[in-house]
């Protein structure tokens, strides 16, 4: 039997280095608001200590690095996200909209599908199991990848290449994250939490000062914020309003749920 009071979220320290545990197994590492809450929080608690110098996230068990959003909570009146103000801004998985200066390292294991590629694509570095697979399906059920993927995947992928996937929903594999330059490591399943620890132990090496001050510039981060990311939010909730209204965003997940294929009105 699950165990239902165990934490959505598991945060251990190894050094300098703050590990980030989504610990839904059972649902495939989904998230809803317990998880959105549990890594937001552990990403502020990284950023405001100057003993953590980099984070690596991962997820439960061999089979999921995180499956996206928790539908079937969400179908029985759960909720994706926290009622406070402050930390629905962090975005998806309390990760989306919430950059910080610490290097972080996805550590994935299994797929990352829907929101789960737009929390790895929120990392800095990757680092992947063989059996890790990476995707944005929502245009197979009349969404969009709306937490930041439709614009951030164009960025860290060759652009042809990712509006081939951004527009066909189809994944890519660890392999072929690896020639897309889109991981930096593919290894065996039990390699990877040693890899990617040792990779964090590389960066905590370094000034961490210097480490955070290169990210900051890379990224252009300023306040906790990317510049150019707030026009992308708006050009995102612009769109979202407008897709959620349709006929097709609400024929996509029926269609999903009866196990049929969708029949699109473009309305």
């Amino acid at each position: 039997m699950t165990d239902t009071a165990a934490p959505a979220v598991l945060t251990t320290r190894n050094g300098h280095i703050l590990i980030v545990t989504i610990n839904r197994p059972e649902a495939r590492n989904a998230v809803n608001a317990a998880v959105h809450v549990g890594i937001g929080t552990a990403l502020d608690e990284a950023e405001s200590d100057p003993e953590i110098r980099v984070v690596i996230i991962t997820g439960a068990g061999d089979k999921a690095f995180c499956a996206g959003a928790d539908l079937v909570a969400l179908s029985r009146g759960g909720a994706l996200a926290p009622e406070d103000k402050a930390q629905q801004a962090w975005g998806f998985g309390g990760f989306a909209a919430h950059p910080i200066s610490k290097p972080v390292i996805g550590a994935v294991n299994g797929f990352a599908f829907g929101g789960g590629c737009e929390l790895a694509l929120m990392c800095d570095l990757i680092v992947a199991a063989e059996n890790a697979q990476f995707g944005l399906p929502e245009v197979k059920v009349g969404l969009f990848a709306a937490a930041g993927g439709a614009f951030r995947i164009v960025k860290q992928l060759p652009p042809k290449l990712a509006m081939e996937h951004l527009l066909t929903g189809d994944p890519f594999d660890a392999e072929t994250a690896l020639r897309y330059g889109f991981a930096n490591r593919v290894v065996p399943l039990a390699e990877l939490m040693p890899t990617a620890i040792a990779l964090a132990e590389k960066i905590a090496g370094n000034a961490p000062l210097s480490v955070q001050a290169s990210k900051r510039v890379a990224l252009r981060m300023q306040d906790g914020q990317i510049a150019g990311d707030d026009a992308h939010w708006a050009d995102n909730s612009r769109e979202r309003k407008a897709l959620m209204a349709s006929e097709d965003a609400r024929e996509g997940p029926r269609a999903f749920a009866e196990k049929r294929k969708p029949v699109w009105k473009a309305r």
